[in-house]
C-alpha cells in the first residue's frame, strides 16, 4: 500500500501555463516532475493534470487549500486560483 507523504520538503510557486509542465526543483534542467500537491492560497477554478495524465478542473477550491493530488501541469486557460504553490 502506497502511503502519502504528509510534509514537504520542497516547494515553488507555480506560474499556470497550457503547455509546459511544473518545472523540477531537483533537476537543473527542470526536466522530470513526476508529481506533486499543490496548495492554492486564493481559491476558484483549478484545471490540472494528473502524474497519470488526466486532465481535470476542480470547482470552488476553498482559499488556503491543499489538493492531495498528484500534479504535473497547471493549466492557465481554465484555472481562477492564485497564489498556487507546487510542494514535493
Amino acid at each position: 500500500m502506497a502511503y502519502q507523504k504528509l510534509q514537504a520538503s520542497r516547494a515553488a510557486a507555480v506560474v499556470p501555463n497550457d503547455t509546459t509542465d511544473i518545472p523540477n526543483p531537483a533537476n537543473a534542467s527542470g526536466l522530470g516532475n513526476n508529481g506533486n500537491v499543490l496548495y492554492v492560497g486564493t481559491g476558484g477554478t483549478l484545471k490540472v493534470r494528473t502524474a497519470a495524465g488526466d486532465d481535470i478542473t476542480f470547482v470552488n477550491i476553498a482559499n488556503g487549500t491543499f489538493l492531495p493530488v498528484q500534479v504535473v501541469r497547471v493549466f492557465a486557460t481554465g484555472t481562477g486560483a492564485s497564489n498556487i504553490l507546487a510542494l514535493w
